[in-house]
């Protein structure tokens, strides 16, 4: 994450990049004090926590009026939302490795990465922020919805291939995949293993090919 305010294209991560490039509200000054203040929002989050996190202090810390923020935003819920709502601004797709296990392989990869490096991150900020505040749980929501539905491809493009018996309910394949990684690195707080993006992988492909993930619910439906 490049800069504090907005999703790095990754699956999984919330990495600070510069919120200026995204598409919404784009040019002029506008988009200026939203980059601002939205960046201002990941550095405090990360430094203070939620408890830490005020409209007075972003405002300071984005170095615009407090009056602008409380106009736009009005509480810290919808600072957050618009942290996270601006993560999906971007032009991120999942890769495409040739095989289902080293495609899901590679998206654990970029979980393990945004979880297993070591001190405070954005993305464990704002998942713990989401307990704390609807308005931020509700547009997690949003931004885990979006990104598993980019993944989806992921398991049409192995049906295609012919490794799966039938069409697969892609959302059960895909959070079988990385749910290990987030239960793992964030619940259990277990030591990073770097095997872990992998094996989770590999087992979930393996079910798969089993017809473990055949449903109504095809990668083909989203």
């Amino acid at each position: 994450m490049d800069s504090p305010a907005q999703a790095s294209e990754g699956f999984g991560r919330q990495e600070p990049v510069k919120p200026a490039t995204t598409r919404r509200r784009t040019g002029g000054r506008s988009a200026r004090v939203r980059a601002q203040v939205l960046e201002a929002v990941g550095a405090l989050l990360l430094e203070a926590g939620y408890d830490g996190l005020t409209v007075d202090a972003v405002a300071e810390r984005a170095g615009v009026h407090r009056t602008t923020v409380y106009r736009r935003w009005g509480d810290v819920g919808r600072l957050l939302a618009d942290v996270l709502d601006a993560a999906s601004d971007d032009t991120w797709s999942p890769p495409d490795t040739g095989s289902l296990e080293n495609d899901l392989t590679a998206l654990n990869q970029e979980v393990y990465e945004a979880l297993a490096g070591g001190g405070p991150n954005v993305t464990t900020a704002l998942i713990a922020a989401g307990f704390r505040s609807a308005e931020a749980a509700a547009a997690l929501s949003r931004f885990w919805e979006d990104r598993y539905a980019r993944c989806a491809v992921v398991v049409t493009r192995a049906a295609d291939r012919g490794e799966l018996p039938g069409p697969a309910d892609s959302r059960a394949l895909l959070v079988a995949a990385t749910a290990p990684l987030y239960h793992e690195l964030l619940l259990l707080r277990a030591a990073p293993d770097p095997t872990l993006p992998r094996r989770a992988a590999a087992a979930s492909a393996a079910a798969a090919r089993a017809g473990a993930f055949e449903g109504a619910n095809s990668s083909r439906d989203w």
